[in-house]
């Protein structure tokens, strides 16, 4: 069993469109949220120093299918799957909840890279993140 991450949140009215259900483009922004609780929970960031170099993750792929509205108000549970744990990249899915009902479901990949002025270079996800990353994974076994 992958390992899920779970987390709350009440949909805000800036994050509604003009028919009052939330716009499709606010589940990449709840994605990336629920990503960043899931690293503050392994004692990671997204953004971090790591052998003195900064390392960051830019998303290689994204993608979302929506299956049922969520309006104002209304609480959502927000459950990431880490999918794949790969030489340089992360593959995660999210699942949206409004209630028992499914209403939204995200995938991301993204790659472990050392970021410089001008450039990213993916690298190999360095040994303690990867070793955090699998002992979260192990936790759902």
């Amino acid at each position: 069993m992958p390992y899920e991450f779970e987390m709350t949140r009440r949909v805000q009215f800036a994050e509604t469109d003009m028919a009052g259900v939330m716009h499709f483009a606010n589940y990449f922004r709840l994605i990336e949220e629920v990503e960043h609780a899931f690293y503050r929970a392994m004692g990671l960031s997204i953004m971090m120093l790591e052998g003195g170099a900064e390392i960051g993750w830019p998303r290689a792929s994204a993608s979302c299918e929506y299956f049922a509205p969520v309006r104002f108000e209304q609480e959502m549970r927000l459950c990431l799957r880490v999918l794949e744990l790969g030489n340089k990249s992360l593959t995660y899915e999210l699942d949206f909840f409004h209630d028992e009902t499914l209403v939204a479901r995200g995938k991301i990949t993204k790659v472990c890279c050392r970021i410089t002025e001008t450039a990213f270079e993916s690298i190999p996800i360095p040994d303690g993140i990867r070793a955090r990353i699998r002992e979260a994974m192990d936790k759902g076994k």
